[in-house]
């Protein structure tokens, strides 16, 4: 079909609105911000209200509601450990010192969640705020308070919101946060009362940026606009579990499989690749238009703690005992978020003088601020750590609107509608009316393009006739009401297996891969989530017919037949995004859009080369295995790179630089960044180039044929389309998806694929592989040169592969006084996309760092004071805290601090100690 002009011109409008209005926001903000931060002269106003906001870490606070005194210990990087004698004194707590370090960023998250960020930063956040009302979190995280989770929970949660509004308790903003400070003078903002749905709507938002495979359905349906089945089929291939190892190897599945194969069992099949099907045969140009406006409304979404779904994945692994130094397991595990600042991981201790049942935490690690307990880290007795395990527990359905209500099996049916209230600063509130189906909340009526294009499309002959148009509904797991929150308190008390696999099965979403190891000499590996069951036939890998119910969701996957590993014999388990288990060994299809198995399998080569060789793996063994820059798919390529006749001399300079290269992506690396540059212009030529605009980088144009054309066409009849997409979201995003797209066709050079048009002033049209490659070694030699300068003496991959830090409100956009004020960097990092140290980039967008290891840690089993970890930024939020970034240079080299966790241990490393006094 043509190109839909005129939705695309509405959604460049909008966000150009969207930007003009934000600058223009900032432009008052940067003037109080600069003022603030003593840049005009060093004002002892302004300097005074810097000082007022940092929290007080020495001498005595007294807290109302307190039923005894509470310590707080803070080592030489202000993370603290909080000493109580009860439970609730010891969440009162941890509350109260996590707004010292970080109320704003929770204040800015309960607004996200909630769909108010409008009533922080005006109206360019209306659309933001009616697409996160139409899913309802915060609906949602009530609802599981009031009938979901356990009375103890509930206790917990209250204790934490009251130390939070002790803290509030007699602060004006600017006595709070540098931010506050600044919105004061553009509007009458001030921070409400904490409640306990505001901690428990966090995990919404988690779960949301760890969705699993939406974007993939997404791309699909939008890839049929000019590619085939099989040309989707070649970028969607089977995962290769005959080289990448399953994590689940020796696992709880045979019974389950006898009873599957009895037919007792209902299933959904075992498909694993993605590929499309026929679920959505009948939607035609209705769902392709609708989805294109669609990824649009989901881009500008605000993050959470991932990259909108797209490039999140994590490491973790566990050795046993038999295989360390130690005799004990160590555990590692670092997860791959997008860069934040501050960091979305907060560290701290929390620990009973005595654990009874009256006090019973003991507990160190990681968590989120606005929310209570431990989310990764370990107590007295067990570790865990856990990774996205990718499954599928999202379906988008195309549904047939009739009037009020919405087609099912031939019946009209009512939406369950409701009437949502945003308002706006400095503006007038709007109302909308969020309106639901069986299958979940329409998300196309927040785009009023996709309104029209809904009315207007057309479709197959095998759907119902257009009538009032079709709509987009979201069914998702974390829309209905949950357990996650008391899965979290579980876990951080467990000590043992069978209660951490108890308390792990609560956990209903994100799905995650939750590894596990004890001070007992035990390992283990357990997935927990609330997992569909899709009706026979469906595999959820591309959109559905809402209309058609053998396309709902029958059911879930009980708990009990969830894949679990438990001290298996090879003495390791490794998680890194990949196929959770083999599936000719289980019966239901988890997702058919895992991760390739590229970082895991290099995690498990490293591990098996220390233990053949004899030798035993220590703590510092888990920190380098974690710093691996080792480029997979420069092992595959180098070799047929160095063979090829180069004649251009200064391309000739740059071929050799690829000749003895270890493929390590170091940062200062030449042939690291040549090679990423060639990789880069691979899949530019041979992927990026073909795919349809939705998919490419926003502002690249291209001359081609028009659409379903048919016969052949002049150069007079091509049409110019430009990208649509963010540079951080497009593809070909060079992710192991694509090394594994690449390796398949390695072994035909006359693909298709291959085949490229004459280019400008580049080289000729290309017909295959070698050709094509030759001409992205040329593009690569004079990009480089024109970003590295000719000389490539003085190339390094550190200088392309740059991390910003960038404060996720006021510090995205806008002038540089701004940025300069509360972002840092850059950061010169080495390694890459899909190695174990995963500093990712998008390769249809440039080389800049997008993703990243958010944090990393190493618990050592034998000695957890020997324990090791770090996080990305630092404990503080507070822009001129010496703790704001303060570990970030040590992370970006690799380094782990100490983890105090016994008594003696905190007591040596702490720097200051406030008591709380009831």
């Amino acid at each position: 079909m043509p190109p839909n002009t005129t939705a695309s011109t509405g959604r460049k409008a909008r966000k150009s609105g969207r930007k003009k209005g934000r600058k223009a926001r900032l432009v008052v903000l940067v003037l109080v911000l600069a003022i603030i931060g003593g840049v005009a002269y060093g004002a002892y106003w302004s300097i005074s209200t810097v000082r007022a906001s940092f929290p007080q870490t020495k001498g005595s606070i007294t807290l109302d509601g307190l039923s005894g005194p509470v310590d707080v210990k803070r080592d030489g990087y202000g993370i603290p450990q909080i000493y109580a004698s009860s439970d609730e004194d010891l969440f009162m707590a941890q509350g109260y010192v996590q707004a010292q370090d970080r109320f704003y960023e929770m204040d800015v998250r309960r607004h996200m969640t909630s769909g108010r960020l409008s009533e922080m930063f005006g109206k360019d956040q209306v659309k933001d705020d009616e697409f996160l009302r139409t899913m309802g979190w915060d609906r949602v995280a009530k609802e599981e308070y009031d009938t979901k989770l356990s009375a103890s929970t509930k206790k917990y949660l209250q204790a934490y919101s009251k130390g939070v509004n002790a803290y509030l308790k007699g602060k004006d903003g600017k006595d709070i946060s540098l931010e506050y400070a600044a919105l004061g003078f553009v509007n009458d903002y001030k921070p409400e009362q904490w409640t306990p749905v505001d901690s428990v709507a966090w995990l919404k938002a988690m779960a949301w940026d760890l969705r699993g495979n939406m974007d993939d359905e997404i791309d699909r349906a939008l890839m049929t606009s000019r590619l085939g089945p099989k040309q989707i089929k070649d970028l969607y291939p089977e995962y290769p579990y005959s080289r990448n190892q399953a994590i689940v190897q020796e696992g709880q599945y045979d019974e389950l499989t006898k009873t599957f194969e009895q037919g007792d069992s209902g299933t959904s099949g075992t498909s694993t690749s993605g590929t499309t099907g026929s679920s959505t045969s009948s939607a035609g140009s209705a769902l392709e238009s609708q989805l294109s406006g669609l990824y649009d409304v989901l881009d500008d979404v605000p993050t959470a703690v991932g990259v909108n779904g797209q490039g999140i994945g994590s490491n973790s692994w566990v050795v046993a005992g038999k295989y360390t130094i130690t005799g004990k397991p160590l555990l590692a595990n670092d997860p791959h978020l997008s860069a934040s600042l501050p960091s979305v991981w907060y560290q701290m201790g929390l620990h009973c003088r005595t654990v009874s049942a009256k006090c019973q935490y003991d507990v160190t690690g990681y968590t989120f601020s606005g929310m209570p307990g431990v989310v990764i880290g370990h107590n007295q007795d067990i570790a865990w750590g856990m990774t996205n395990s990718g499954v599928d527990v999202t379906d988008l359905y195309l549904e047939k609107l009739s009037g009020d209500g919405y087609l099912y099996d031939g019946t009209v049916k009512p939406f369950k509608s409701r009437t949502e209230t945003i308002k706006v600063a400095g503006g007038d509130s709007k109302k909308i009316v969020v309106r639901e189906t069986n299958n979940g909340p329409l998300l196309s009526d927040r785009d009023s393009e996709l309104v029209k294009v809904g009315k207007k499309a057309t479709v197959d002959t095998a759907a119902p006739d257009r009538g009032d148009g079709y709509g987009i509904a979201l069914r998702w797991t974390a829309l209905d009401a949950g357990t996650t929150m008391d899965a979290v308190f579980a876990i951080d008390k467990a000590s043992n297996w069978t209660e951490f696999r108890s308390a792990a099965a609560k956990f209903d979403v994100p799905s995650q891969n939750l590894v596990y190891a004890d001070t007992d000499n035990h390992i283990g590996y357990t997935l927990p989530g609330r997992i569909p069951i899709r009706a026979k036939g469906d595999d959820g890998s591309i959109p559905a017919p809402g209309w058609d119910s053998k396309y709902k969701w029958t059911g879930f996957i009980e708990q009990d037949e969830l894949p679990y590993e438990f001290d298996p014999e090879r003495g390791y388990i490794v998680t890194a995004n990949q196929a959770v288990i083999d599936p000719d060994k289980y019966p239901y299809t988890l997702t058919t859009d895992w991760g390739y198995g590229t970082r895991s399998q290099r995690i498990t080569d490293l591990i098996q080369s220390k233990i053949k060789g004899g030798g035993k793996i220590s703590t510092d063994d888990m920190r380098q295995m974690q710093l691996d820059n080792s480029s997979e798919i420069a092992k595959l390529l180098v070799p047929k790179l160095l063979k090829l006749d180069i004649d251009d001399k200064d391309v000739r300079e740059a071929q050799e630089l690829l000749e003895g290269w270890d493929y390590t992506q170091d940062a200062d690396s030449a042939a690291a960044a040549y090679f990423n540059s060639v990789w880069r212009n691979i899949l530019k030529l041979a992927f990026g180039n073909k795919l349809p605009k939705e998919l490419r980088v926003e502002g690249q144009c291209l001359w081609v044929d028009p659409v379903n054309d048919t016969g052949p066409v002049d150069d007079t009849q091509k049409v110019r389309e430009c990208g649509q997409r963010d540079a951080d979201q497009a593809q070909p995003d060079g992710g192991d998806r694509w090394f594994e797209v690449v390796r398949n066709l390695m072994n035909d050079p006359k693909s298709d694929w291959w085949t490229t048009p004459k280019s400008g002033t580049r080289p000729g049209a290309t017909d295959n592989r070698d050709d094509l490659f030759k001409r992205a070694m040329i593009d690569a030699r004079w990009e480089l040169t024109a970003k590295l300068g000719k000389d490539i003496d003085t190339w390094s991959w550190g200088r392309l592969h740059r991390l910003f830090l960038k404060n996720q409100t006021l510090g995205t956009s806008g002038p540089a006084v701004v940025q300069y004020i509360l972002n840092r960097g850059p950061w010169k990092l080495g390694g890459g996309e899909a190695t174990v140290n995963a500093t990712g980039w998008n390769a249809a967008g440039g080389y800049g760092v997008v993703w990243v290891p958010s944090m990393r840690m190493v618990v050592n089993l034998d000695d957890l004071d020997k324990s090791k970890w770090i996080n990305l930024t630092g404990a503080s939020g507070h822009a001129f805290s010496a703790h704001y970034t303060d570990q970030t240079s040590k992370w970006a080299d690799g380094e782990l601090l100490p983890w105090s966790f016994s008594d003696k241990a905190v007591d040596d490393s702490t720097s200051d100690t406030l008591v709380l006094k009831p």
